[in-house]
C-alpha cells in the first residue's frame, strides 16, 4: 500500500497493500529503497525563466499540483516563453505529451504565481488555479468527465470553460496566495489557500461538492504574542508543510510560523520562521486536534488554530536558525504523518545574518515522524542539500521513504531501519536542474512510479526546457 499526500485513491489504497509490506519473521524480507531510471521527457524547449524569491514560477515544491496522475494519464501544467498558461497530458504509456494553450497569460515576474490543478472525481473535472500572490487569482475547470474518460476527449481548449476570477461565482478574498488543491476521500474537491498577507495571514478552505463551490472559512489565525529572546510579534502566519489525507481519511497538517516583527530574529538578514507544528481534522478540516487528540481550532469559527494553543509544536526551533517554510509532508501506510524540515543547525553557530548564504552553506535536512508509539522523532538526512531551496518527501509501497532534493537529487531510506539509513540513491548529474522540482505525489499509487517536473538552468529571463523525468521504484 502506498502512502498518498493527496489520497486521490485512499479507498483503493487500502485494499492493495503489496506482497511483502508486512513481513513477518521468517517471510521475505520487503526491499530497501531504491531506484531505476525509465524515461526524461520534455514538456517545453522553451518555459518561461526568471529567478524571483530564488526559485522559478515552474517548480516550485509546495505546488499541489502541478503535476498529476488520474485514471491512466498524467497532467503537467506550466506559463511556456510567451507567459501563456499551458495544460499537457500524456498516457502513462506513453512519452509524448498533448498540449492546450488556456487564454490566460502570468501577470508578474513572481515565483509564487504557480499553477496548482485538482480533480472533483464527482464529476471527472479537472480544476486549475493560477497566478496570485496576496492578489486576487484565475480560475479555470474543464467539462465534466474529462479526466473520467480522457481517451474519449479530444485535448482541446473546448474542453475547459472561460477563465474566471472568481470559484464559479464564489469570491473568495482580494489577497489570494497558495492554492493547493486536495481530493477528500469521498471524492469532493478542497482548495486551500491563505488569506492575507506574509507575516499576516490566514488558512482557509473552501470545498466543491460536484456542483458548486462553497466556503468553509478560515482555520488558522494571525494574532496572538510570540515573543523570542530578542523582542515580540504579534502578527504572524502560518506556512503549510502541505495538507494532505492519510489512508485512514484523517486530514494532516504540519507548518511552522512566520512572524511579523523582524524583532524576534538576532539578526535581520536572517527568516523569522519559528517551530514545527502539527494538527489533524477527522471530520474533512472542519474541527483542528493536536497530535494528542485535543481540539485546537474550528474552520470558520472564532477560535481558529493559533501560535500559542498547547500540543501543537512537535519540534521546536527559535526564528535565529533560517527555518524553511512549506517544505514537504506525507503519511506512511499505517496513516503515520511525517515531515521534511530544513534549517541552519546550531553547531553552525546560533544566528543565521544571512539566510541564503548561510542555508546554502550550512543547511540540513531533517525527517520528522510519529513513531507507532506516539513519540515524535527527529534524524538529520546526512547529504546537504546546498541550496536554499525545499525537499519533498514520498514513500514506496513498502513504506521506504525517498527525500528528492534541490537538483532532482534523490535520498532514501529504509523502514526497517526506522528511517535512519538515509543515502543517495540518484546524484542528479546530467539533468542540469535549476533548485526545486515538482513531484508528482498520485503517480506511485497508480503504477509505483516516481515522476518530477524539473526545469533546467538558465541565465536572466532567457527560456529554457521544461522536462518531466520517471523512476521506478520497489513495488
Amino acid at each position: 500500500m502506498r502512502p498518498l499526500p493527496i489520497a486521490i485513491l485512499a479507498t483503493a489504497l487500502l485494499a492493495a497493500a503489496p506482497p511483502g509490506a508486512n513481513a513477518t519473521p521468517g517471510s521475505i524480507a520487503a526491499p530497501g529503497p531504491a531506484v531505476s531510471k525509465l524515461a526524461d521527457t520534455q514538456l517545453d524547449p522553451k518555459a518561461v525563466y526568471f529567478v524571483s524569491y530564488d526559485g522559478l514560477v515552474n517548480n516550485n515544491a509546495f505546488q499541489k499540483n502541478g503535476l498529476l496522475t488520474y485514471k491512466g494519464y498524467q497532467y503537467a501544467a506550466w506559463y511556456t516563453a510567451d507567459r501563456s498558461a499551458v495544460i499537457g497530458r500524456r498516457a502513462l504509456t506513453q512519452q509524448s505529451w498533448q498540449t492546450v494553450t488556456l487564454p490566460h497569460r502570468l501577470t508578474a515576474d513572481d515565483s509564487h504565481n504557480v499553477i496548482s490543478m485538482g480533480i472533483s472525481r464527482t464529476d471527472g473535472r479537472l480544476h486549475l488555479n493560477m497566478d496570485s500572490h496576496s492578489s486576487g487569482f484565475f480560475y479555470v475547470k474543464s467539462v465534466a468527465g474529462l479526466v473520467d474518460d480522457p481517451a474519449g476527449h479530444p485535448w482541446t481548449t473546448g474542453q475547459f470553460g472561460a477563465v474566471q476570477t472568481t470559484l464559479d461565482g464564489l469570491a473568495l478574498t482580494s489577497q489570494f496566495t497558495y492554492p493547493q488543491f486536495i481530493a477528500t476521500p469521498e471524492g469532493r474537491l478542497q482548495l486551500s489557500y491563505r488569506v492575507g498577507v506574509s507575516g499576516n495571514g490566514r488558512n482557509a478552505l473552501a470545498e466543491y461538492d460536484g456542483t458548486k463551490w462553497r466556503a468553509l472559512g478560515e482555520w488558522s489565525s494571525a494574532t496572538g504574542t510570540y515573543s523570542s529572546e530578542h523582542g515580540s510579534s504579534t502578527a504572524r502566519n502560518m506556512y503549510l508543510h502541505g495538507i494532505d489525507y492519510g489512508p485512514d481519511g484523517r486530514l494532516h497538517a504540519f507548518y511552522t510560523w512566520r512572524e511579523q516583527n523582524n524583532a524576534v530574529m538576532c539578526a535581520s538578514g536572517g527568516l523569522t520562521n519559528h517551530d514545527t507544528g502539527y494538527v489533524y481534522s477527522s471530520d474533512r478540516g472542519r474541527t483542528w486536534r493536536t497530535a494528542a487528540g485535543a481540539v485546537v481550532g474550528t474552520t470558520g469559527g472564532s477560535d481558529t488554530v493559533a501560535v500559542g494553543d498547547a500540543g501543537t509544536v512537535v519540534d521546536p526551533l527559535d526564528p535565529d536558525h533560517s527555518l524553511m517554510n512549506q517544505e514537504s509532508q506525507a503519511t506512511d501506510s499505517t496513516g503515520a504523518p511525517h515531515a521534511l524540515i530544513s534549517y541552519v543547525p546550531g553547531r553552525f553557530g546560533q544566528c543565521t545574518t544571512d539566510y541564503v548564504a548561510d542555508r546554502t552553506k550550512n543547511g540540513r535536512t531533517f525527517h520528522v515522524f510519529k513513531d507507532s508509539a506516539g513519540a515524535w522523532k527527529k534524524t538529520e538526512i546526512p547529504v546537504a542539500p546546498g541550496s536554499t531551496q525545499r525537499s519533498h518527501l514520498v514513500f514506496d509501497a513498502y513504506d521506504n521513504a525517498y527525500a528528492v532534493m534541490p537538483y532532482g537529487r534523490i535520498v532514501a531510506a529504509s523502514k526497517s531501519s526506522g528511517w535512519t539509513d538515509w543515502k543517495t540513491v540518484y546524484d542528479g548529474s546530467g539533468l542540469n536542474a535549476f533548485g526545486e522540482v515538482v513531484v508528482d505525489d498520485t503517480r506511485l499509487a497508480q503504477d509505483g512510479v516516481l515522476s518530477y517536473l524539473y526545469q533546467r538552468k538558465s541565465s536572466g529571463t532567457t527560456p529554457s526546457a521544461l522536462r518531466v523525468i520517471d523512476f521506478t521504484l520497489p513495488s
